[in-house]
């Protein structure tokens, strides 16, 4: 069955990449603000092994993807290549360039809204267009697939699993502004959702 790929889709997964890319370098990298799933994995592996998020995110793309190529179909994989081709290239960019606004580490309820706006917003924007920036979807649609586990749950499991892991380096204290992200976020990227068409899913 030939599968038809939208230019304009194409363009609003690139967009949303490069959102997502500016936010968490700008912000979620410096202020001890991590998000869960493989967004929050990258900025893990950043903080403890200076790994960077261009590499590490485009590498766990390709690993969910493969997995969830069954599932999550060849349309989706396609778009999804361009919005985590679009973001490991824009962080690649964005890190030749200093911090917009380093001082926003200082403030973690300001550094935690705007992070999940950008999350938020830079996701949204991609799976409106049919597509992820990151493997996250990829990887709960599989868990869902092969658990029959309700997809909201595959999520949640996923971010806690790796807010756990932040607490290595983020203090307990303060993960509850990593927690507060992650909810604002997905409540984002719901919201980009519901407003959909549904000729674009």
């Amino acid at each position: 069955m030939k599968t038809k790929i939208k230019t304009e889709n194409v363009l609003m997964n690139m967009l949303g990449g490069t959102i997502l890319a500016f936010g968490l370098y700008n912000i979620h990298s410096i202020s001890s603000i991590t998000e869960g799933g493989i967004l929050g994995l990258t900025v893990w592996l950043y903080h403890h092994f200076g790994l960077s998020p261009a590499l590490t995110n485009l590498i766990f793309n390709i690993i969910c993807y493969l997995l969830g190529l069954k599932v999550l179909g060849v349309s989706f994989i396609i778009y999804s290549a361009f919005a985590g081709g679009a973001f490991s290239l824009s962080y690649a960019i964005f890190e030749m360039f200093p911090r917009v606004y380093p001082q926003i580490a200082s403030y973690p309820i300001l550094a935690a809204t705007l992070g999940a706006i950008f999350v938020g917003v830079g996701i949204g924007i991609c799976v409106k267009a049919g597509g992820a920036p990151g493997g996250d979807d990829a990887l709960a649609m599989s868990i869902s697939s092969m658990t029959k586990m309700k997809i909201q749950w595959a999520y949640l499991f996923s971010d806690l699993s790796v807010l756990m892991l932040s607490l290595t380096y983020i203090p307990l204290g303060k993960i509850i502004y990593s927690l507060y992200s992650v909810i604002l976020s997905g409540q984002i990227i719901g919201w980009w959702q519901k407003i959909r068409p549904s000729r674009s899913a």
